[in-house]
């Protein structure tokens, strides 16, 4: 008996010899017993669903299927977010902001409309002396 069963792992031979035995001796179309269901789910959190599917020749999704009803912890595979971004309600005014400069170089207007005024004055100087 255990020369045939050589590539399966020791915490899978119980459920492996359950499931040839019912194979054996079951009638046409015989759903699997729950009890060797139960045994093949738990099989499955120990090795992981495909490698038993495998082993056990049994249907992959209906096994998959009964791990995680068994286990809800196991339906959520997607990590809680590490980044959460929190928009700001709008105003119900929007602030309006113009800056006209005239230098030797020529001249420069912003105009801003928007929620929130920039530091527009930094910004238009870092403009004009770069250039």
């Amino acid at each position: 008996m255990a020369t045939a069963t050589p590539d399966v792992p020791a915490g899978m031979r119980r459920v492996y010899q359950r499931l040839r035995r019912w194979r054996s001796t079951r009638r046409p179309r015989a759903p699997i017993p729950e009890k060797v269901w139960a045994a093949a789910v738990e099989a499955a959190r120990q090795h992981g669903v495909f490698r038993t599917a495998q082993i056990l020749r049994l249907e992959y999704g209906k096994l998959k299927r009964r791990v995680d009803a068994a286990d809800p912890d196991t339906q959520r595979k997607v990590p809680p977010p590490a980044f959460v971004e929190l928009a700001a309600p709008q105003a119900a005014g929007l602030s309006e902001c113009l800056i006209e400069l005239e230098g030797p170089r020529g001249k420069m207007r912003i105009q801003w409309k928007g929620t929130t005024a920039p530091d527009l004055g930094g910004l238009s100087r870092a403009l004009w002396e770069s250039a």
